[in-house]
């Protein structure tokens, strides 16, 4: 009979809840971050586990990247080809880690963010440090093997790393919910620092950092808030400021260049490129004059940014420059998150250490449990062997007179002679008496004859001996603390002889830097643009020299200061600021830039109606005129604002700006209809309102006509404007009242 099917009702967002903390907790644990015993995220894990496991070791040929990470995916990691590469190359590259972990072969990407080549091509192994300081004694069962994803394997939990990786290589992971940032520190100031935790476990932080002094990133550079570094320590958390060397080089002739020889550890990649493009910005928007030529002369050697200066130039007011205005400063956020104990957690400096030194005691615990365990099998064996030898005739003798394994076995273990035939009583009385184990017994009956010659006896004592002074050894080691911890520490000194290096970041507390920007010297400039939207500054002594042409050819012509600002208003109502200074100033024929490029106005979406300098709306009235006849005054101190962009006027729905203009009391407003309707009337009649109201109607439009110009005159001043082929005088108009219907032009 067929059971029926079970619907188990829920709440959804329970049911969310629980479904997203269980992605939340797969990836903090499995993917994220490392492990704080051995500082490795389960991709770095699996990764050098399937290399020892192939046993591409760093005394053996290189084998394919690719290989590598097929084997990776199908038997540990299902996730993905792409994630397990790129976690082998990280390992494999020398300016990202403290001490690299696979040994690389062809190109695995370069400190300027080039991409390492794709896995077909490239080649790795395991380093000798890796062997050795990673994945030695396996063998010896210090750490437990688990399941790995369909239970055909079985994989490490953690790898028995004997130095705390998790300082020496850094790491950095972005989880659901939290992120790890742990910077890469010296091997032998990290071994230092575990030694005096190992001799007292009472050690403050301040007392550790004798011995790590702070990080050591192997780009190098300038760590420069000393004093910052005993609470980032003590925390976990904090921000490190990390300045690039530079150093100044005397040339021919008195001049001199800034040379980069080192770079801040958040410049790896693509910081490089960055950087250079913000050095040529500083010069072409006139931050600095001093600079000549930029070259990157970086190669295998190392890193060197050559900044070529004018003679005369304040180098170190330009090194400043350099700290202040680019990523040659910079600061790397500290969040030491790591697994501990199962569960994600921000650990100071003393607990990653303390977390290590427990877990070494755990394996070393193991290590000789395991050592000590083979030895006293092997004192059994050789017992049972050499007291074979003293009564060999007998052995011999049960060996000939047994009929089977069986029955030579039960007489040496158990003393059991009825199926054997002796030649004489004595010796049955004898081999009765015998009392081998079973281990001894089965080296016995495996023994060689060439074992009997007196010499092979001699070694076997030996051997023997060596044997018991190994258990003693053993057992001393796991029953005194000071004897493990003396064990420990010697291979840590071993490792520091064999990998430790000079440290390459200086440590050091660094005045601010202050840089002198040069004031520049406040002139009057003519703003030109063109019907194509290009626009340039020029000198007004420029602009009175070609002032014919330049009015002729341009569709704006602004007088303007070069420290000031121009307001730039479009059809749809938007108001877009530009710096003067933004814009090129030189000669008259120049091309000049879009002035999309230095503003937020874009050429595709609106049409600029009018430009004015910001300084000279500040005292005046702005009115405002729209297709739909709608105008208002504005006044121009609403408009200085310091965003780039604000709504300039309110319009109604369908309605677009066709004018601003600049207007004084006095004035006289004259609107034109596309069909000819001209309306004049005194600009007092325009009430004043906000940027942000509609208005007032203006003119009355007949149907399917819209307000399509704005003329100002003064009272008393002949103003001519051409309407198709006639033309109009606009003050022989009749003065009207606004909001009428103006008269057509005859």
């Amino acid at each position: 009979m067929e059971s029926e099917a079970q619907i188990i009702r829920t709440e959804y967002s329970d049911l969310m809840k629980k479904s997203y903390i269980d992605y939340a907790m797969s990836v903090i644990i499995s993917r994220a971050l490392p492990d704080v015993r051995d500082g490795l995220k389960p991709v770095q894990r699996r990764t050098l586990y399937d290399m020892y496991e192939l046993g591409i070791r760093y005394d053996r040929p290189y084998r394919k990247c690719a290989r590598i990470v097929g084997d990776t995916m199908g038997k540990y990691h299902p996730h993905g080809d792409s994630s397990i590469y790129e976690a082998l190359v990280v390992m494999a590259q020398d300016f990202k880690k403290g001490q690299i972990l696979v040994d690389g072969h062809g190109n695995f990407g370069s400190i300027e963010g080039d991409g390492a080549a794709a896995m077909r091509y490239t080649e790795a192994r395991l380093t000798k440090f890796t062997q050795e300081v990673c994945l030695s004694d396996l063998d010896k069962n210090v750490i437990d093997l688990c399941s790995n994803f369909d239970e055909t394997e079985k994989e490490p939990v953690v790898l028995p790393v004997r130095v705390p990786n998790l300082l020496v290589n850094g790491a950095e992971g972005i989880a659901v919910g939290m992120a790890t940032s742990i910077p890469t520190h010296n091997l032998g100031e990290v071994i230092d620092a575990v030694k005096a935790y190992m001799k007292n476990d009472a050690i403050s932080t301040k007392q550790l950092m004798k011995y790590v002094k702070g990080p050591d990133f192997p780009t190098g550079g300038i760590v420069v808030n000393k004093d910052d570094l005993l609470n980032i320590y003590e925390t976990g958390q904090g921000k490190i400021k990390i300045r690039g060397k530079v150093e100044v080089e005397e040339l021919k002739g008195g001049k001199k260049q800034l040379v980069i020889t080192e770079i801040p550890y958040t410049m790896i990649g693509t910081g490089i490129g960055k950087f250079l493009n913000d050095v040529a910005g500083l010069v072409e928007s006139k931050k600095t004059t001093d600079i000549v030529d930029i070259s990157n002369q970086s190669s295998k050697e190392g890193i060197r940014i050559v900044l070529e200066l004018k003679r005369g130039a304040d180098a170190e007011n330009l090194k400043n420059m350099l700290y202040k205005k680019t990523r040659l400063e910079d600061t790397f956020g500290v969040n030491m998150l790591a697994v501990a104990d199962g569960r994600p957690e921000t650990l100071g400096l003393k607990r990653i250490i303390e977390h290590h030194v427990d877990f070494q005691f755990e394996l070393a615990t193991r290590k000789y449990t395991t050592l000590l365990a083979k030895e006293k099998e092997k004192s059994e064996v050789q017992e049972g062997l050499i007291k074979a030898c003293d009564v060999i005739d007998l052995i011999i003798e049960i060996l000939r007179g047994s009929k089977s394994v069986k029955d030579a076995r039960a007489c040496l273990v158990n003393g059991v002679t009825d199926n054997i035939k002796f030649k004489s009583s004595i010796s049955k009385k004898m081999a009765a008496m015998l009392r081998f184990t079973e281990r001894q017994a089965t080296a016995i009956l495996e023994m060689r004859l060439y074992r009997l010659i007196g010499l092979e006896i001699e070694a076997l004592q030996r051997e023997h001996e060596e044997t018991l002074k190994n258990i003693a050894r053993y057992e001393d080691i796991l029953n005194n603390y000071d004897s493990m911890a003396g064990v420990i520490m010697e291979e840590l000194d071993h490792y520091k002889k064999e990998y430790g290096r000079k440290r390459r970041t200086q440590i050091e507390n660094a005045e601010e830097a202050v840089f002198e920007e040069k004031k520049i010297e406040e002139q009057d400039v003519v703003f030109l643009m063109d019907r194509f939207g290009y626009a340039k500054t020029v000198d007004v002594s420029v602009y009175e020299r070609n002032r014919e042409a330049a009015d002729s050819e341009n569709r704006y012509v602004v007088h303007c200061l070069n420290t000031g600002r121009l307001c730039l208003f479009t059809d749809t109502g938007k108001m877009h600021q530009i710096k003067v200074l933004d814009l090129p100033y030189g000669k008259f024929r120049d091309k000049g830039i879009p002035v999309d490029n230095v503003s937020n106005y874009s050429s595709s979406e609106e049409q600029i109606v009018m430009v004015c300098d910001s300084e000279q709306m500040r005292f005046a009235h702005l009115l405002f005129a729209t297709a739909q006849g709608m105008i208002k005054r504005v006044e121009g101190t609403e408009f200085q604002v310091s965003k780039r962009t604000i709504a300039g006027t309110k319009l109604q729905e369908g309605d677009t700006l066709i004018d601003v203009k600049v207007v004084s009391e006095n004035q006289n407003v004259v609107l034109r209809t596309r069909n000819g309707y001209f309306l004049r009337f005194p600009a007092s009649d325009v009430p004043v309102k906000k940027k942000a109201a509609v208005g007032v109607r203006g003119i009355r439009l007949q149907k399917k006509d819209e307000l399509e110009q704005v003329y100002l005159f003064e009272e008393g001043a002949e103003t001519k404007v051409s309407f198709g082929e006639r033309e109009v005088t606009l003050n022989r108009l009749k003065l009207a009242k606004r909001d009428g219907t103006g008269t057509k032009a005859r």
